[in-house]
């Protein structure tokens, strides 16, 4: 299977995960895990992921010798990707464990029981930009 390939699955990938976590995660009760999670660290992935995606695939559809197909939207692409990646990461800490005399136990969801689908999610996430961050590299030398 060819890079260029793997790169355009991934980017779909990428893109399911953002919409999921806003879509599991922006209801009133904060969704699964052991900490309640802000509204704004949600949407700021979503936002992020969003422009991200757009500015990814402008950058991958876009002939060369254009503007939308030159370095500064691939490197801001490749930027936001790794803000997503950070903001996801710090989503996936929901799942920490808590100690403490006042802590209380996990929350579950319909989506799943435990942090499975949040890791797969997420750590997906950061080995998805990496191999968009290794083939931008490799398209420079």
């Amino acid at each position: 299977m060819s890079t260029e390939v793997i790169v355009y699955v991934l980017t779909a990938l990428a893109a399911v995960v953002v919409v999921l976590t806003q879509v599991r995660l922006a209801r009133s009760d904060s969704g699964a895990g052991r900490h309640d999670l802000g509204h704004g660290l949600v949407h700021a992935h979503t936002v992020t992921g969003v422009i991200a995606l757009a500015l990814w695939v402008a950058f991958l559809v876009a002939p060369e010798d254009s503007v939308l197909g030159g370095d500064a939207v691939g490197i801001a692409a490749i930027a936001f990707w790794w803000i997503v990646v950070v903001l996801g990461l710090l989503i996936l800490a929901r799942w920490l464990p808590s100690r403490g005399k006042h802590s209380s136990g996990g929350r579950e969801d319909s989506w799943s029981e435990g942090p499975g689908l949040s890791i797969l999610a997420h750590v997906g996430m950061l080995v998805g930009v990496g191999v968009f961050t290794w083939a931008y590299l490799n398209a420079l030398v």
